[in-house]
């Protein structure tokens, strides 16, 4: 079973890039810099940070869809991150070292599968939980920091 995992387009944060401290705050954003690695994953490059790196971290609506699982929560964005990375068939490092909560969605954004697997093992998740011809896309969190992580969609 084919999939693409897809990095966030940079669109909706760029505003954000280069702001003062004062004005993200205004905004509810909050600009970090890694001082680890891993543990900053920026949501469009689909890479961890580099310490030192400055990142953005803001509230995203990742399931903005009406109905019971309409969904936002905190994501980290590199600051000045322009090109969202793309991954056929593969797993990016950034999900192959984390627990992982992988769900499943049909085409009404209902959830009709979910598990919790290591990032090492995500691959064959994916390809059962596409197998079902009812799900439409997968979403992937942190399962420690529960965290949006990436949106899977067949290739």
């Amino acid at each position: 079973m084919r999939f693409v995992i897809a990095g966030l387009d940079p669109a909706p944060f760029r505003r954000f890039y280069g702001m003062s401290d004062d004005a993200l705050a205004a905004e509810q954003v909050v600009r970090m810099t890694a001082d680890s690695k891993p543990g900053f994953p920026c949501r469009v490059t689909l890479e961890d940070a580099e310490p030192g790196e400055t990142l953005l971290l803001l509230n995203y609506e990742h399931l903005p869809a009406p109905g019971p699982y309409r969904s936002c929560h905190a994501i980290f964005v590199r600051e000045g991150a322009e090109t969202p990375a793309l991954y056929t068939d593969e797993i990016p490092e950034q999900l192959a070292t984390r627990l992982l909560s992988v769900r499943a969605f049909d085409c009404y954004k209902m959830m009709t599968n979910a598990d919790v697997v290591e990032g090492n093992a995500i691959k064959p998740a994916i390809e059962a939980m596409l197998a079902d011809p009812a799900v439409a896309f997968l979403h992937i969190h942190n399962a420690k920091r529960g965290c949006f992580a990436a949106r899977v969609d067949r290739g």
